[in-house]
């Protein structure tokens, strides 16, 4: 197997990912792709997640995709999986996501 020389930056989101913060996670998100091949935002900590937040992660996997870079969503958090299924967008991202066994429990009874 041949190593590729890609360099991958992980980038820790320590603030939600609202209208709130849309703008400068821009410009950190972007500066981020610019300096690597390979990003992987590590969205733990982003507690909320609004539509604003959903298009900034859209933005910058358009970005990577058209500078030939990967970009990689790794430790979701609930309020990130639940907009990322609601909006039916898991396979966008191609990430996998963990779900518990306590969270895809149905919250009704038939």
């Amino acid at each position: 197997m041949e190593a590729k020389n890609a360099t991958t930056k992980c980038l820790p989101v320590t603030e939600d990912m609202t209208i709130y913060h849309a703008g400068t996670q821009k410009q950190q998100f972007l500066a981020a792709l610019a300096q690597t091949d390979s990003l992987e935002l590590d969205l733990q900590a982003a507690t909320e997640m609004d539509t604003a937040g959903l298009q900034l992660l859209l933005l910058l996997k358009r970005e990577a995709g058209q500078q030939g870079k990967s970009l990689s969503v790794i430790n979701h958090s609930p309020r990130v999986q639940q907009l990322i299924d609601f909006c039916n967008l898991a396979g966008t991202f191609g990430d996998p996501m963990v779900i518990s066994a306590r969270s895809a429990q149905p919250t009704h009874a038939l």
